[in-house]
């Protein structure tokens, strides 16, 4: 899809004025130094906006991927190089080091670690990508949201691989997930799509101001926020034995991906009544044995977070939008 930059009114390469895109698409000329373009926080007709885009989006997921692996022997085969190493190293310190006990650990890490992946990979990228796309936000006029919902959709991509490779360790394993249970795969991956958009939106309008926010999001993303999820330990082994004394279950439940990541390893993992076998302690359950539904209405909520949170994330972005090329 091409995209041509706004014509400069007469005069305006002379006289020192520069180009201002009206909310109706007219361009003006405005005697100032800086182009400013007018905030719209019409949210129903931004999305308007970006679903004509469709094109341009599809393209620009198209772009990452191919610069990312640019010059690159394996090309797209390191999205599934890179997870198996992945697993190769938690396990040999979690499974055999350290001994957790939990039968079939690689399965069960990367049921988890799959949907963290994703989430991790399309927030981290899609924060930096409205200050990594100066030159394009500068000159081309299109909806800037696109550019952080690229980065989702790459993550996405990323995930498809990973996902194969999955497929290939369960095969090795003999660890069928619960094919009864499989829809809720579905039912995770629509929360989680939603959240990485809206915080996606939401950071890569506030980096192009505070270029600091890369960096601490890679450090909570990177560090925090995944030992805040049950991946590589067991919540009903390690987490719920400890808060349910206190009555304090719910607050392990506020980070909006642990019942996501529990969904995925209930699914894939597909073994809740599976015990570990840390001696000389007894045997613990690994997963609670919680009906669909709960699954179901744990996903619900976070869904219902995670729309109003790209609902927030897009009129915010509205409001920043239009001094973008000034501060760029």
């Amino acid at each position: 899809m091409a995209l041509e930059a706004p014509a400069q009114p007469p005069g305006a390469g002379t006289s020192g004025g520069t180009s201002v895109i009206a909310p109706g698409g007219s361009v003006t000329s405005r005697p100032k130094t800086t182009r400013v373009v007018s905030a719209d926080i019409n949210v129903k007709n931004r999305l308007r906006d970006i679903w004509r885009s469709h094109e341009l989006l599809v393209y620009l997921i198209r772009t990452e991927i191919k610069v990312k692996y640019k010059n690159s022997i394996l090309g797209l085969l390191w999205s599934m190089v890179s997870p198996a190493l992945t697993l190769a190293v938690y396990t040999m310190v979690f499974g055999y080091f350290l001994h957790n006990g939990i039968p079939n650990f690689v399965i069960y890490l990367f049921s988890g670690l799959l949907l963290w992946n994703f989430f991790s990979t399309g927030i981290v990228t899609a924060t930096s990508v409205v200050v990594n796309n100066a030159g394009l936000v500068k000159k081309v006029s299109f909806p800037r949201e696109i550019l952080a919902l690229a980065s989702i959709g790459s993550a996405g991509v990323f995930f498809f691989f990973q996902a194969c490779v999955m497929v290939i360790f369960m095969l090795i394993l003999r660890s069928p997930p619960a094919w009864p249970l499989l829809w809720l795969v579905l039912v995770a991956m629509i929360p989680t799509l939603v959240l990485a958009s809206g915080l996606g939106i939401l950071l890569a309008a506030v980096n192009v101001y505070m270029r600091d926010t890369q960096h601490l999001v890679t450090v909570i993303v990177g560090s925090a926020w995944f030992w805040a999820c049950p991946i590589v330990y067991s919540y009903q082994n390690t987490v719920a034995a400890h808060l349910r004394a206190h009555g304090l279950t719910w607050l392990y439940f506020l980070n909006p991906l642990t019942p996501l990541v529990m969904t995925f390893q209930r699914v894939l993992y597909a073994r809740p009544d599976v015990h570990s076998t840390i001696a000389p302690h007894p045997p613990i359950q690994l997963l609670p044995t919680w009906p669909a539904i709960t699954y179901v209405w744990g996903d619900a909520l976070v869904l219902a977070f995670g729309i109003v949170l790209f609902y927030v994330a897009m009129i915010v972005f509205g409001r920043l939008a239009g001094n973008f090329a000034e501060e760029l």
